[in-house]
């Protein structure tokens, strides 16, 4: 094959001076117009990044961190623009860069983690083949052997069965697999600069902790650099160099890790390191201190005082792998074999949620927490066993028909992901006001009020009640979806992951909440968490799952803190914590 005449982004790296940082952002400045006029997002921020250096951008939601990442990247939405500064990578101008050739930069060049992994890839399109556009627009394969450097990428990220894999489609693969296809994406072309956006949130710990390794040591093997942008100072200080904290779109102090823990010298950095969940703290050490005089302690029910509100008696949930297999063939033509046998996803399980407890259901992606919950929630139909509710067997009860009775709206859930969760054509203030209208029985004269005093509860400007789900940012989204939750006054709710996607201080005020309505309202909670740490702050009882299967169960003090399986101690092992 002929060798490729270099480009002029090729020629302008080639020529640059080695001396410089890779990445250097001075004084920059982005602003987003907006009906209500302009907003600053991001002012006159200085950020630098040498060859080879790992550094974690830090700070809450709206602090302005993934608008700096897609300054850098060029990919801001129309509303955004870069009014001041200069952002050099590698000596050139990013900013005087004409799109063409700086779409060509990014990719070879630069690249980038987003968030959510499954946004990320395209539904309809296979793995391998996205893997191989990759290759095609920035990389100078032969295309004979494009396919076999897309199957290389799959075994780089430590994929499973590659050249299996290489023929799925999205929908088939876990988070965390999807996530490594993702790094594959990011990786192909060998960039010299690697931005990671939240790439564990929604990430049970043992996939968390294995996609950063899996992150770190692809890069430093390649000698690139590392942006990390996260709000988890656990994960800044395990496996980043140096740390910038942002507030409201400013850069309030950047240090070396090491530094930064020990000898804090913002108050906001004081702020963010005191609401870090962590071993031997409570929930009122984490709140902000004007909070933490009001806050109640959490105590914990007695178990022998009333009849449980739910019992779960071997419950089975089976999917049938041959269906799966025929619809498959139907939609997108044959498939690889698969094994005849129905596959069980929750496989006899046995637990119970007393009046006023929180129960903590956690274990690794794939273990059964997410389908026992919405087999509790009746979204579902369970394959065999019994579920009680208040001494009714709602088991029994069609999913369908479940959601008209009046009995759904003592049973509510905060699902995963606030985006999917939320219809995109409702404002937050119908999503919230939805359950009010359908379930609550003549309040439809009240319904903003409630709205509005439900959003003050769980801490959401009453401004942005107006906002339609894309307007909102990925915490407060999570919010409107917690008080659409709690706007009937449930006697169970069942969270899948309710704090996930917030910041460790609003995490901890959220938390704050949903202990004094379990403790003000006698509500029940069912926690399904991959955060062990966050379990240990709300939850009275602790059930760990593993493969379909409960491993253990107990008070939260005996699980977490002397368990007997060993399943437990390797999730409690691979929790990153900052060196507070």
């Amino acid at each position: 094959m002929a060798k490729k005449k270099p480009t002029k982004t090729e020629e302008l790296l080639r020529n640059s001076d080695k001396s410089l940082p890779l990445l250097d952002v001075q004084d920059l400045t982005v602003e987003f117009v907006t009906r209500r006029g302009i907003v600053r997002a991001v002012q006159h921020i200085n950020i630098s990044v040498a060859k080879g250096e790992s550094l974690a951008i830090v700070g809450e939601s709206g602090s302005g961190k993934s608008v700096t990442s897609y300054a850098v990247m060029r990919i801001l939405d129309r509303a955004g623009r870069i009014t001041d500064g200069t952002v050099m990578f590698s000596g050139i101008d990013l900013r005087a860069m004409p799109e063409n050739e700086i779409r060509d930069l990014r990719g070879r060049e630069m690249s980038m983690i987003f968030q959510s992994p499954r946004l990320a890839l395209n539904p309809i399109r296979k793995i391998g083949r996205q893997i191989e556009d990759v290759l095609h627009q920035h990389a100078q394969v032969d295309s004979g052997l494009v396919s076999e450097k897309a199957i290389e990428m799959l075994e780089h990220v430590r994929i499973a069965r590659p050249r299996e894999r290489y023929h799925a489609y999205p929908f088939e693969l876990s988070g965390g697999m999807c996530q490594r296809v993702v790094i594959a994406l990011a990786l192909a072309c060998k960039p010299q600069l690697l931005i990671a956006d939240e790439p564990t949130t929604g990430l049970d710990v043992t996939t968390q902790k294995a996609v950063m390794d899996l992150t770190v040591d692809l890069t430093r093997e390649r000698g690139m650099s590392m942006i990390l942008i996260t709000h988890d100072l656990g994960l800044a200080a395990a496996y980043c160099d140096r740390i910038v904290v942002m507030e409201k779109g400013h850069v309030v102090e950047t240090a070396q890790a090491e530094r930064i823990f020990k000898a804090p010298s913002h108050r906001y950095t004081r702020k963010l390191m005191r609401a870090t969940p962590r071993p031997g703290v409570t929930l009122r050490d984490l709140l902000p201190e004007e909070e933490a005089k009001s806050a109640r302690p959490i105590g914990h029910t007695d178990r022998h005082a009333a009849k449980p509100l739910l019992v779960v008696e071997k419950l089975v949930k089976e999917y049938p792998r041959n269906d799966a297999r025929g619809t498959l063939t139907k939609l997108f033509g044959p498939r690889p074999a698969v094994e005849p046998e129905n596959f069980r996803a929750v496989d006899g399980i046995s637990f119970t949620v007393d009046r006023g407890e929180s129960v903590g259901l956690v274990g690794e992606s794939g273990c059964g927490k997410s389908t026992t919950s919405m087999m509790v929630m009746r979204l579902i139909d369970k394959t065999a066993g019994t579920i009680m509710f208040d001494g009714e067997d709602i088991g029994e009860i069609p999913a369908r028909k479940f959601a008209t009775l009046p009995l759904r709206k003592r049973i509510q859930m905060v699902f995963q992901d606030p985006t999917d969760s939320l219809n995109p054509r409702f404002t937050a203030a119908r999503a919230i006001a939805d359950p009010i209208l359908r379930l609550g029985n003549g309040e439809r004269a009240f319904v903003r009020e409630r709205c509005e005093e439900l959003a003050r509860q769980v801490g959401l400007p009453v401004e942005l009640l107006d906002r339609f789900p894309h307007q909102l940012s990925g915490g407060q989204k999570a919010r409107v979806g917690i008080a659409r939750a709690i706007a009937l006054k449930p006697d169970l709710i069942v969270l899948d992951e309710p704090t996930a996607a917030l910041d460790v201080s609003v995490q901890a005020v959220v938390l704050n909440l949903l202990q004094d309505l379990k403790d003000s309202l006698g509500m029940s909670y069912l926690f399904v968490s991959h955060d062990l740490n966050v379990v240990r702050l709300l939850c009275d009882r602790v059930i760990v799952m593993q493969t379909g299967q409960i491993v253990e169960q107990g008070p939260t003090d005996q699980v977490l803190v002397a368990p007997q399986a060993a399943y437990t101690r390797d999730l409690l092992t691979a929790i990153p914590h900052p060196p507070l």
